[in-house]
């Protein structure tokens, strides 16, 4: 308890900024995955193209990439100022993106295509066709494999230590410099991810089993 309690100033911004980049990623890349799920869907050919190059190439860029990219790179283009902490929250949305939309597009493709045909029988274009009548039955499907995401998110947001972001991962370094048991600080980060993860556990099988009796 004392390496946790002596360092409650390390414990407590480092998963704040962990809790920070995980809500901001996640609403980015919710948003940004469903768009890129609406185009891969699209009947036309060239946002379809443009769903599939996209998801091509951040499903397979290395995150660490993505971050030596906006943090060291992006910075030269000299286009819009990104702090640190910025740039992790854009890595971690560009690339949790990619793997929302392939979540999305196959609870869309779990739809019986009788709904698509008819919601165009009774003239709904295809924004309507989607928001009115897809996604809602999708939604229901993509639960599980959405929440894992999300969790991967969440754990992914440790990488973030190693580009000058403060957050539960970069703990150890600084108890080692205070001279504390390090292996005994890392046990209080794993404990601290447990806690963080179980909600999003809870969630999931909340909604999974108020969906399966409304089904």
């Amino acid at each position: 308890m004392d390496v946790l309690l002596d360092n409650l100033d390390l414990y407590g911004p480092g998963f704040l900024n962990n809790i920070k980049l995980f809500v901001i990623a996640a609403i980015g890349s919710l948003v940004l995955g469903t768009i890129l799920a609406m185009l891969r869907v699209s009947p036309v050919p060239i946002l379809r193209g443009a769903g599939s190059v996209y998801v091509t190439l951040f499903r397979n860029t290395p995150l660490t990439l993505l971050f030596f990219f906006f943090v060291f790179a992006y910075p030269f283009l000299d286009i819009i100022d990104l702090s640190y902490f910025t740039a992790a929250a854009v890595a971690l949305t560009t690339y949790t993106a990619a793997f929302v939309c392939e979540v999305v597009r196959s609870g869309i493709n779990t739809v019986p295509v009788g709904q698509a045909e008819a919601a165009r029988a009774i003239g709904l274009s295809f924004g309507q066709n989607l928001g009115n009548v897809i996604l809602p039955q999708a939604m229901r499907s993509v639960m599980p494999p959405m929440m894992s995401t999300m969790i991967a998110l969440l754990k992914n947001t440790t990488i973030a230590a190693g580009f000058s972001v403060v957050e539960a991962g970069a703990i150890s370094s600084y108890l080692s410099e205070r001279g504390y048991n390090v292996m005994v600080g890392l046990l209080w980060v794993a404990l601290g991810f447990v806690i963080l993860v179980t909600p999003l556990t809870l969630l999931q099988r909340n909604l999974e089993k108020r969906w399966s009796v409304a089904r």
